[in-house]
């Protein structure tokens, strides 16, 4: 039986490889599967929660969409949209957080490190995001959920908000308790310059990260001068627990040739990093060039994007219209 998907992506801008192997790469292989329904959804109410300039914010909303098609994504098959032109989210995330209680959120690990040692400064909406997120899963009855360690949290308040809204009001199973989808292996991406650091567009190096956008020459550059260690390539697992680069740089290669990392590690075993780097560059090279390339080609066609969001939009707003006015009945409007 096929599941119903629903996940969503902050328009940030430059996306990377830790954004496509982490997230991107599952949705596509989800958007394949011909029993599944997708719903994939550029989430630019979420990214307003930090200051935004609009122009820019604009264009990276174009950006998502055609990283997500020239990635795979077939927008005939699954539905792409920007959240902010259906206008049931705004509406259902205020009718839920009347649901959910302010000890759910306090518990929020994600808000404290966002908001940082200054909570005080943060916006209301930093803070009661994860109701909207609860919200923009609720209203299309998703079954399942792609989410990395960093919103797992999050997706046990939506699942607590749907129980307590179904208890509150007597409506058993009316809003559906979706399953978390858990990529086990290489959710995590590390910095080329920090194995301890996530790769992120954040860091001010530029060589810390492989970008969506970045050319064959760019890629090659960058693995290349990606931080090693002077010792050959481990022999075994063990042989990566204080080596954190070389785990990570193996994790890549791994997910990229759909292998296990104890099959990379074996392949590898004793060899020198130069010989491990070359053929890690022909294989992001191989993935990663012919998106670079579909991007901006993509990019450089800025109605055909309008459209398919558009398109998405009249889809949503279907499916999220119907769902609020079942919602408000329930509650008494």
């Amino acid at each position: 039986m096929g599941k119903k998907i629903f996940s969503g992506v902050q328009p940030t801008g430059n996306l990377h490889l830790g954004n496509y192997l982490g997230a991107i790469k599952n949705f596509v292989t989800l958007n394949n599967d011909t029993e599944n329904e997708c719903i994939f959804c550029v989430v630019d109410l979420h990214a307003i929660t930090v200051k935004q300039d609009s122009k820019e914010l604009r264009n990276n909303i174009r950006e998502t969409v055609a990283t997500f098609i020239a990635s795979g994504i077939n927008p005939k098959k699954s539905i792409i949209f920007n959240q902010s032109q259906v206008p049931a989210h705004a509406e259902g995330a205020w009718i839920l957080s009347c649901v959910a209680r302010m000890g759910w959120l306090n518990r929020m690990t994600q808000f404290k490190e966002k908001a940082g040692k200054d909570k005080e400064k943060a916006s209301i909406g930093l803070y009661s995001y994860p109701v909207l997120m609860a919200a923009d899963i609720l209203l299309y009855d998703a079954t399942h959920v792609p989410v990395g360690d960093d919103q797992k949290q999050h997706l046990e308040l939506c699942r607590d908000i749907a129980q307590k809204f179904n208890n509150d009001f007597g409506v058993d199973n009316f809003l559906q308790v979706p399953e978390p989808l858990i990529q086990k292996e290489f959710s995590r991406i590390m910095s080329l310059k920090d194995g301890s650091k996530k790769m992120s567009k954040s860091d001010l190096s530029d060589l810390s990260r492989i970008n969506l956008t970045d050319d064959k020459d760019q890629i090659v550059n960058k693995i290349k001068k990606a931080k090693t260690d002077p010792f050959p390539m481990p022999e075994d697992l063990k042989g990566l627990d204080e080596r954190l680069e070389a785990k990570n740089l193996l994790g890549i290669y791994s997910s990229l040739t759909n292998s296990t990392l104890q099959n990379s590690v074996s392949i590898f075993a004793g060899k020198n990093f130069s010989e491990f780097k070359d053929k890690l560059s022909d294989e992001l090279v191989n993935k990663i060039d012919p998106i670079s390339k579909e991007i901006k080609k993509l990019l450089g066609d800025q109605q055909y994007l309008d459209e398919i969001l558009m398109d998405g939009v009249d889809k949503a707003n279907v499916i999220a219209s119907k769902k609020l006015e079942n919602i408000k009945e329930i509650v008494g409007f």
